[in-house]
């Protein structure tokens, strides 16, 4: 089932010459309209003539978030403020917040891009689907909402928090498709389990998770607790917001949406562009927006793209999930360290919870990594021996994946703080040196 069939199931040249006009036109725009655009391109030799091909893409020079802090707030917009009819930001929690315009043609491509999304996971117009994404400044609620009503469903815009509420309104409202963020989800599960409420009074069918990073021991975690189908979907609230790429039935990578966006995967470290299968840098531009349009825009982070045929007859690339960030990515001992490898052995072990946290510091000018992890309600014992036999199996299982020792503290259940947004699985200390 398709949204867009006529775009979605495009053949691939036809696909790459679309985008090659809409690049195009959009550089020639970005270079007449962006000033700090057109000092880069000057400076980098290159005039929008040189653009005509998706081949000539990798003549232009890159776009940092750095770019965005620079010329905050408006300073990137292509439009004058008065074609601007929504503005999104970032939470600033690292510098100044990136902000993010929208004019009323952009709002209509995304209501699109997550209409195909939530299409993709299972959605319609006899769906209720449960909107627990922030609304706000933060673009996951709104953009789930604007999907959702545009393929017609029954649309609850419930946001975050007040999880007791958020369970009745399941229940009561027969809420068939959720979109949280996947530890948001589990905590779902967990109170609806701690309340005594059999799953099965809930309609869920299928869940749209994002906005974290999550692995595949997390998504059967949830299926099994929710009983439903998890889905992943991706994006950027620069680039645009949840639904830059998503997941079909077949679930072998995330469509991105090419008729909107270019994708490139580079070395992070030469910017030299790689080939389909290498693992990289995912770097977009946008071809069609009109109030921010960033070209080669470096995400930080990590995939590969996928141009074999998927299963489900879409013909647009496909990105695999997100292996890490270049710039959240732990470097221990000389080791490149993610999260998502850490989680994805806690996961393996059935006498754990999805609850960590990740605690890397510095003694005697020697990188120290610790794991805290919640011990299952079932598993959980004052029996020592039983709880240092699981910590030194976990022990071995992270040193086996990561060659790095790592010290293992099992934790009572329900000690580690529960995120209803983003889930802060990292404490590195030695930024504080």
């Amino acid at each position: 089932m398709y949204w867009n069939q006529e775009i979605e199931t495009m053949p691939r040249e036809s696909i790459v010459n679309l985008q090659g006009e809409r690049l195009a036109a959009c550089i020639r725009r970005v270079y007449d309209n962006v000033k700090p655009y057109r000092e880069k391109m000057i400076a980098a030799g290159v005039t929008p003539e040189d653009i005509k091909t998706v081949e000539d893409l990798r003549k232009l020079p890159f776009t940092y978030k750095q770019d965005l802090r620079d010329n905050y707030p408006f300073g990137l917009f292509a439009t004058p403020l008065d074609d601007v009819v929504r503005i999104h930001a970032s939470s600033g929690t690292t510098g100044k917040q990136t902000v993010v315009g929208y004019t009323q043609n952009d709002l209509n491509i995304w209501d699109e891009l997550m209409a195909r999304t939530l299409t993709a996971a299972g959605g319609s117009r006899k769906s209720v689907i449960h909107v627990a994404y922030g609304y706000g400044l933060f673009t996951g609620g709104l953009g789930a909402h604007g999907g959702a009503q545009r393929i017609g469903a029954a649309t609850v815009p419930v946001s975050v928090g007040n999880t007791k509420r958020q369970i009745q309104i399941m229940l009561d409202f027969g809420s068939s498709l959720l979109c949280c963020t996947p530890s948001y989800a589990l905590h779902l599960a967990e109170a609806i389990e701690e309340a005594g409420i059999d799953k099965s009074a809930l309609k869920l069918k299928s869940g749209c998770f994002g906005a974290e990073p999550w692995t595949g021991e997390m998504r059967s975690e949830i299926e099994a607790r929710l009983n439903i189908k998890a889905f992943d979907i991706y994006g950027l609230s620069e680039v645009m917001g949840p639904g830059v790429s998503f997941e079909c039935s077949a679930q072998s990578g995330l469509h991105i949406s090419e008729d909107h966006f270019i994708a490139e995967i580079i070395n992070p470290d030469t910017g030299e562009p790689l080939p389909y299968g290498e693992s990289g840098e995912l770097v977009f531009t946008c071809i069609t927006k009109e109030a921010l349009p960033l070209i080669r825009y470096r995400t930080r982070d990590v995939s590969s793209l996928i141009a074999t045929p998927c299963a489900c007859g879409r013909t647009h690339v496909r990105m695999t999930k997100p292996a890490g960030r270049t710039d959240d990515m732990l470097i221990i001992r000389g080791v490149n360290v993610f999260p998502s490898q850490i989680e994805s052995v806690l996961l393996n072990f059935g006498d754990v919870a999805p609850h960590y946290i990740i605690i890397v510091d510095r003694v005697d000018n020697l990188d120290t990594l610790e794991v805290q992890v919640e011990m299952s309600p079932a598993f959980f014992s004052d029996e020592v021996r039983k709880i240092e036999e699981l910590e030194s199996n976990i022990r071995r299982e992270i040193e086996s994946v990561l060659g790095l020792a790592a010290r293992i503290r099992l934790v009572e259940p329900k000690s580690i703080e529960r995120s209803e947004g983003k889930a802060k699985r990292v404490i590195d200390k030695r930024k504080l040196i």
